[in-house]
């Protein structure tokens, strides 16, 4: 005769003894429920079925058996294959996410990190152990703080340049009002990102950003003259914009009090990275496509209530925006009524304020577009390119021919043999420092004699 044997946990083990110990008498039915922990119905069951049965009845009915809710196995094998390819790289939340979108494959996120775990996926980013910190009150309405700052990373994964993401994130809802991707942090994509938010949403009340150079001027330079007579330090071209608009600026003095930003980088730099990577972006301009693609998802994904209803941001109205958001510079006009910006010249024409504007202190505006214009005590003037000058036709002449003079015709028809003489070769150029060793900065010997 064959035996069965049968296993017991310790609480199983547990009710046997205390079967045993009823059927001796030593306990009454109640007591046993009670050390149990059982109702007296479920008590006279069990010992029932022990009386027939033996030590098996004790043991769970569907011990041995797959539960009806469980993953097949065919499912966890193709949550492997996806988690490996394409979408390795994924956390755990992320991917969860993505089955459920792309692949029609809706399981909990603890069902997919216990399918990944056991098949020895852990998950690509790891987190650091909690740290003792203090919570900070989110400000109460949308638009009130708006925190900015650029993430330099391999966002394209190899496929093509290393881009900066300039973004902001409002302090009540943790939403991402815009972004985009430039080539390097800079004054100009600021600009940019402002416009942005201003045109979607308005014109928020405070912006909180670190001590980058494009912000604020560095405090440990030494004062010019000019800055010491007028006693304040000048702002920078996007500081300018911040104060034209009443926006409040901020400036953080730890990275950790702009903590809310920098965690943005770390989900975008998870999250992100992958959507680029599925959508096969490998430029700039795809890059920021499938950016503004993942925000609303993203925004709807992450954002939280604020305390207070409405929106602190305020509409722009009739306010010139591309003429705030623009790099402005200060300009003489020239006796010909032109100003030079770069390798630009711009020719000033006749207005009904005044028919010549030689001499006059102007303001030159580079706008976002690529475009310029001329502002004279807050008026635009009308301009047009100005025709070249003599000296610059003359050296296009030059640059055509490749030399000074005819192909294959000597510049001194005297001396072809002979080189031109370098600059400070016993002359100085026009308009250049003297060299170190020049007879001009030796000191003057004076001899002088002694009478005995």
């Amino acid at each position: 005769m064959l035996k069965e044997t049968v296993s017991l946990s310790a609480k199983e083990q547990h009710r046997v003894m205390v079967l045993n110990q009823v059927q001796r008498g030593e306990l009454t039915g109640g007591q046993a429920a009670e050390l149990m922990r059982l109702s007296l119905r479920q008590v006279r069951r069990l010992l029932a079925g022990y009386r027939k049965e033996g030590v098996a009845a004790v043991a769970h009915g569907n011990r041995g058996r797959s539960p009806v809710h469980a993953i097949p196995e065919e499912t966890r094998k193709r949550v492997v294959e996806l988690a490996q390819d394409p979408y390795g790289g994924l956390n755990h939340c992320h991917l969860q996410e993505m089955l459920a979108e792309r692949e029609q494959l809706v399981l909990s996120r603890s069902s997919v990190w216990r399918i990944l775990t056991a098949s020895g996926i852990a998950s690509p980013r790891q987190r650091r152990p909690p740290q003792h910190r203090c919570r900070r009150e989110r400000y109460p309405q949308e638009g009130m703080l708006l925190q900015v700052d650029g993430s330099r990373h391999d966002w394209l994964q190899g496929r093509g340049p290393y881009l900066t993401l300039v973004g902001a994130i409002d302090d009540a809802t943790g939403t991402v009002p815009h972004a985009l991707f430039r080539e390097q942090e800079d004054a100009h994509g600021y600009l940019l990102l402002l416009q942005g938010i201003i045109r979607t949403k308005g014109i928020p009340l405070a912006l909180y950003s670190d001590r980058h150079s494009i912000f604020s001027v560095n405090l440990k330079q030494a004062e010019s003259m000019e800055e010491q007579l007028a006693g304040a330090r000048p702002a920078t071209q996007l500081g300018r914009a911040l104060q034209e608009l009443g926006i409040q600026s901020i400036l953080a003095h730890s990275p950790q009090a702009k903590g809310r930003i920098e965690r943005l980088w770390g989900t975008f730099q998870d999250r992100l990275v992958a959507e680029l990577r599925l959508a096969g972006a490998a430029t700039l301009e795809e890059a920021n496509q499938v950016l503004w693609q993942f925000l609303p998802k993203s925004n709807a994904r992450f954002a939280v209530p604020p305390s207070q209803p409405g929106s602190a941001y305020r509409p722009a109205g009739r306010l010139d925006l591309a003429g705030v958001l623009c790099f402005k510079h200060q300009r003489t006009v020239a006796k010909d009524n032109t100003v030079k910006l770069g390798g630009h010249t711009l020719q000033l024409l006749p207005g009904p304020q005044r028919c010549s504007y030689a001499r006059a202190r102007v303001e030159v505006q580079e706008r976002l577009d690529g475009s310029l214009a001329v502002c004279f005590q807050g008026n635009l003037i009308a301009t047009r390119p100005a025709p070249p000058h003599a000296v610059t036709l003359r050296a296009d002449k030059r640059k055509e021919k490749g030399t000074s003079g005819e192909p294959g015709v000597p510049s001194s028809p005297c001396s072809p043999s002979i080189p031109p003489r370098p600059v400070g070769a016993g002359r100085q150029a026009p308009g250049s420092k003297p060299g170190p060793n020049h007879p001009w900065r030796k000191p003057l010997l004076v001899t002088k004699s002694l009478n005995h």
